[in-house]
């Protein structure tokens, strides 16, 4: 009987363990990738629309900076607690479940927040849409690993980092293209509604296609042969995977034996510092991946363009085509992870970013000061310029989509899902650190902020060479 991927939680014992079934296929494979891949658009698409409603809701509610910026940072402490409990989640009720939880997440808040009725319950409704966000970044990554052929894992989880830029990218379009319609964020559009409330609500499209494009695809064959359903990961493995179907099955449950706390922290836990040394790797990558500032580029940028000389128009073309450059760099990123590997590219980015960033970072901090703000003459603006986008391209070729894959990747079928709960955590965590601490940073002076990224883009080199290990062409079951 001819099935698709979507049939595969329908099938009898019997069929699951036919040996008729066909083999692998990079299409079908892709895919099905790509829908789990459809967390990380939501996770941008999330992050990024708030962009151009911020002054509108500002405005609507007579918010305080303060109080502003914590519903806009709300977000970020959803996305670190809807991390934190993925793992758990996912080991528990499966892959498929988290990802229908999310997009739940992303359709409530949504809703909420394009109704917002106060400043209060939008913070809360950004939370909620966080927690979404958070789990999406769990499992997207677990998910593509562990349905994968070792061969082309990387390319295939790039596609998350893909994902997630486009959905910034796609994010921005909307909130111009409704800006464009009303002529202001702060305009009324469709009944009645003021145009940063659609802003909002458009997330309910994108989510409404996650949560109904998970519900076609079949579970993680890891998560269930540690269910014991061994006949229903063979069709899973021979559909997606392919190679020796019962030596695969026998190394899976292996690797999972000894494994009674389900997706609990115990099967993380290690000598140092209380943790397993894999698992401090993890949260390295995912830190160092946001201390060297690349947030600041999305969420600032455009308010930098214009503290250092140029026009609000310029300065928002510039942050365009920023977007653009991070698409077309995780190409990049597609075309090589599974040819020169995981950890040459992340050293690559590495010293590229420290380079860029240091140029910045001289830059700013000798450009004279005019009116409380350093003022970029003659060739410093072209400079700073070509600087702040090269770094975007190391970045994007490297560390943005080389940490999701590593995090899908790098830990065994027994700590997976909570070891990468936690370093998606770490990261969200980080993320909020250097989102808030920018401004406090940048008033002190702009060159004083970039030599901090600097500072940890050359730790992070350091970090590379001794601590990551290579895991391109690897099974799973061989990661320790």
């Amino acid at each position: 009987m001819a099935t698709t991927p979507g049939d595969a939680s329908q099938q009898t014992g019997d069929e699951y363990g036919q040996t008729g079934v066909a083999g692998p296929s990079t299409g079908r494979t892709v895919l099905v990738t790509a829908t789990a891949a459809l967390g990380g658009f939501l996770f941008g698409y999330d992050t990024a629309v708030i962009n151009g409603a911020v002054k509108a809701v500002g405005e609507q509610f007579g918010a305080s900076p303060l109080v502003l910026g914590f519903a806009v940072a709300a977000a970020l402490i959803g996305c670190a607690i809807g991390a934190w409990f993925a793992g758990a989640i996912a080991d528990r009720y499966g892959r498929i479940r988290v990802m229908i939880l999310a997009a739940v997440a992303f359709a409530i808040s949504a809703l909420g927040s394009g109704l917002a009725f106060s400043i209060w319950d939008l913070a809360f409704w950004r939370l909620v849409g966080g927690l979404g966000v958070g789990a999406a970044s769990v499992i997207a990554p677990a998910y593509i690993a562990e349905i994968s052929p070792a061969h082309m894992r990387g390319r295939l989880g790039s596609l998350q980092q893909m994902a997630i830029v486009t959905g910034i990218f796609v994010a921005l379009l909307v909130d111009y293209a409704l800006v464009a319609a009303s002529g202001s964020a702060s305009a009324p559009l469709w009944f009645g509604l003021e145009t940063w409330r659609w802003m909002f609500l458009s997330l309910l499209v994108p989510a409404l296609a996650y949560g109904s494009l998970a519900l076609t695809i079949p579970e993680s064959p890891r998560y269930l042969v540690a269910k014991q359903e061994n006949e229903k990961a063979a069709y899973v493995l021979r559909r997606f995977v392919g190679g020796d179907i019962e030596w695969k099955i026998s190394e899976i449950r292996r690797t999972l034996a000894g494994k009674t706390d389900k997706g609990s922290f115990a099967t993380v836990r290690g000598p140092r510092f209380g943790l397993l040394p894999i698992v401090w790797v993890g949260i390295g990558l995912s830190v160092f991946q946001q201390f060297t500032g690349i947030n600041v580029i999305f969420y600032y940028s455009s308010v930098l363009w214009q503290a250092v000389g140029f026009a609000e128009q310029d300065a928002l073309a510039i942050t365009v085509i920023t977007s653009v450059t991070n698409i077309l760099t995780t190409i990049i990123a597609i075309a090589l992870i599974d040819r020169i590997g995981r950890k040459p590219l992340l050293l690559i980015g590495a010293i590229g970013q420290f380079v860029c960033l240091g140029t910045l970072a001289f830059l700013f901090g000798t450009a004279p000061v005019v009116n409380g703000q350093p003022t970029l003459e003659g060739a410093a603006g072209p400079i700073a310029l070509v600087a702040a986008n090269l770094y975007v391209v190391f970045f994007g070729a490297t560390w943005g989509p080389v940490v999701w894959v590593l995090l899908g990747e790098m830990f065994n079928n027994r700590i997976r899902a909570m070891a990468l709960s936690i370093a998606a955590a770490a990261q969200w965590v980080a993320n909020f650190i250097i989102s808030t601490t920018f401004p406090a940073l940048a008033s002190v002076g702009l060159g004083l902020a970039y030599g901090v990224y600097t500072f940890f883009a050359l730790l992070s080199i350091f970090f590379v060479i001794r601590l990551v290990q290579e895991t391109k062409g690897r099974e799973l079951e061989e990661m320790v």
